[in-house]
């Protein structure tokens, strides 16, 4: 397994360019089952993960190539109804392929998803949803297997919000007999884009940025054509990495509306932020800087997958700061890896307290999920000595060409092969 060695790097400054969002291309990558026929996305980031998803859609039969940032999906022969173990285990979202299949052809097994180590995700929300549009679900041998003859518009009220519930039942309504209202809907942009290229593949969708989307069933869709909206989450890495360090980074090819509650946290702490129509710029340069609580909460509230980037950057501000999870209570796996470059965290259910003034101090340490991972790299840039960082697999699933981009800005950040 590949692993960074990261060394204490000063000031970063300059521009980084944001990538495609990988949690909107994949339900994208997903709908394109819906027809016959060519389906393009543009803007398609080179990660893990879509090559991930790629492989779950060439098992079904599928015909998948990407060229740079457009990645093409010919679904015609897209046939075979399983998405076996040994993908789903990988990735979550591979479920995602259960709507689409379930909607054009009458049947979906899937194997119940893996992914990221930290906790139990369940798709309880997932199966109870296509239940209500009229499918039978059962459980064989750790496969989902879902079937209808017809799926029938349904009313579905959802009781918390779920990005991933949302998508997929969306994706099986938009074929399904008569109206489907999905109440307490996922408002996340991801959704949005998601709508948006169902909508250009002819399906008709009304609501779409509100918690109530109505969709009327259509008998066939058209193949799509669309671009990946900006990844919010890597654009918020990246302006933390500016402040951790105390520089100026502008990151570009942004959508700044996105980021919202994350440029209200950076203000609040003392931050300075500009704002461009595609484009943010933190600064971190000589700034008095205060600590702030933060609680994660469905967009556009402050987002769950910046929790652990934030943790380290308020673990370098005196004075001591709080950070609740409400979206997933028990996505703190990072903080005994933090303890470990100096961190003084402590943890009581989904709160974390962080005592503010840490000087890190560099140690070896192994990722546990996406966006642990990528919080202890921003810790390395300020850990005083060389920071060991190993399993970095998982980084490589939902960042870009992480070390490049951090190297370009003055991040002293390799890379080491393991060829074993």
């Amino acid at each position: 397994m590949d692993s960074f060695k990261i060394q204490k790097s000063g000031s970063l400054h300059g521009e980084v360019a944001t990538s495609g969002a990988k949690n909107a291309v994949l339900p994208m990558m997903a709908a394109t089952l819906l027809a016959d026929g060519i389906s393009i996305i543009e803007n398609v980031p080179g990660l893990k993960d879509v090559r991930t998803m790629s492989d779950v859609m060439r098992v079904l039969g599928a015909r998948v190539d990407q060229n740079g940032s457009t990645l093409t999906v010919d679904a015609s022969q897209a046939n075979y109804l399983e998405a076996p173990y040994e993908l789903v285990k990988t990735m979550r979202a591979s479920i995602y392929v259960m709507g689409p299949l379930l909607a054009r052809h009458g049947e979906a097994r899937v194997s119940l998803p893996g992914g990221c180590a930290w906790g139990p995700r369940p798709v309880d929300l997932h199966l109870k949803g296509m239940e209500a549009l009229g499918a039978s679900i059962t459980v064989d041998h750790g496969y989902i297997v879902a079937k209808a003859e017809k799926l029938k518009g349904a009313v579905i009220n959802f009781p918390i919000s779920s990005v991933g519930a949302t998508a997929n039942v969306l994706m099986a309504a938009v074929l399904a007999e008569g109206r489907s209202v999905l109440n307490n809907a996922a408002m996340e942009p991801e959704i949005d884009s998601l709508c948006e290229y169902l909508i250009g593949m002819g399906a008709k969708i009304e609501g779409v940025g509100s918690k109530s989307l109505v969709i009327e069933g259509v008998t066939s869709l058209n193949p799509g054509k669309g671009v990946t909206i900006p990844d919010r989450i890597e654009a918020g890495s990246y302006l933390v990495a500016g402040a951790i360090t105390r520089g100026k980074v502008r990151v570009t090819k942004a959508e700044p509306k996105h980021l919202t509650a994350v440029l209200d946290s950076f203000k609040e702490m003392g931050f300075g932020v500009e704002i461009g129509d595609d484009w943010v710029e933190i600064d971190g340069e000589n700034k008095v800087l205060k600590p702030v609580n933060v609680v994660t909460l469905p967009y556009p509230g402050f987002p769950t997958d910046m929790q652990a980037q934030f943790m380290v950057l308020l673990a370098t501000i005196q004075g001591n700061s709080i950070i609740q999870d409400t979206i997933y209570p028990d996505r703190f796996t990072h903080l005994s890896e933090l303890d470990r470059l100096g961190a003084n965290l402590s943890l009581k259910d989904n709160t974390a307290t962080i005592l503010g003034g840490a000087k890190f101090s560099a140690a070896p340490v192994m990722a546990s999920d996406l966006r642990a991972s990528a919080a202890l790299v921003l810790a390395g840039l300020v850990a005083e000595g060389t920071t060991e960082i190993s399993r970095i697999y998982h980084i490589d699933r939902g960042y870009e060409s992480f070390e490049e981009k951090l190297s370009s800005l003055g991040g002293k950040i390799e890379r080491i092969k393991n060829f074993e």
